[in-house]
């Protein structure tokens, strides 16, 4: 079983969640961290830290450019992976946490990153399938990551 690159993984029902295991997922869509969505992310956290949001300052900084909070990037996983596992009859996904995150590359201002990785695991509970998804967040045109992660989440039959 194998995704199509740029398309998702597609799934019968949730109990094919179990075969899937191992199966690659992604690479998603392109998506670009403007400077504008990384000013709204620092009001909403109260982050204003001026490798963030001071232009000019970031610019002539260590970064050569303003960059993305890595909670940010991190927050970004939502609309970068949800997108490449479709399993229907799921009534909703909770976000369980994560067993590891580590942040690798800073996301500079303008780039555009995507998600891929691999379907870890699937555990039947109580509730509806714990998954656990091995993530990469990569930036266009850098060989190294922004970011990995080990994305668990319970998905809940219809």
């Amino acid at each position: 079983m194998s995704a199509t690159p740029g398309s998702p993984l597609r799934l019968a029902s949730p109990a094919d969640l179990l075969d899937a295991v191992g199966t690659a997922i992604g690479p998603g869509a392109w998506f670009e961290v403007d400077q504008a969505r990384i000013e709204r992310f620092a009001d909403a956290t109260d982050d204003h830290q001026w490798i963030h949001v001071d232009v000019e300052r970031a610019t002539a900084g260590p970064f050569g450019a303003p960059i993305a909070h890595g909670f940010l990037t991190l927050s970004l996983l939502t609309a970068l992976a949800t997108p490449l596992l479709e399993v229907p009859g799921v009534a909703m996904g909770v976000n369980y946490g994560f067993e590891k995150v580590r942040f690798l590359q800073p996301v500079t201002a303008g780039s555009r990153v995507r998600a891929v990785g691999t379907l870890a695991s699937a555990e039947p509970t109580g509730s509806g399938i714990r998954v656990v998804q091995d993530l990469t967040i990569e930036i266009e045109g850098s060989e190294r990551p922004a970011l990995i992660a080990q994305w668990v989440t319970l998905l809940v039959p219809a």
